[in-house]
């Protein structure tokens, strides 16, 4: 993954957790307090995250910050 930006590389461990969880793209941004619109843009890797965002994205996929970037 190194090859890949970071927005790509992230995008790919949020919705690997976002599917774990068996949790919406919806049901995550309700939880992490986050636009549904946002949270797809991440997905996509068309939007990198804030560290305040990325807090919260952590906290709703009852994840630790460094499991979201491990890849990265």
């Amino acid at each position: 993954m190194a090859s890949k930006g970071f927005a790509r590389c992230f995008a790919e461990v949020v919705r690997e957790h976002r599917k774990q969880k068996k949790l919406s793209q919806e049901k995550l941004a309700e939880k992490a307090e986050l636009s549904t619109v946002f949270i797809s843009r991440v997905e996509r890797g068309k939007e990198s995250p804030s560290v305040d965002s990325l807090l919260k994205i952590a906290k709703a996929l009852d994840v630790r910050v460094r499991d979201l970037v491990r890849k990265l």
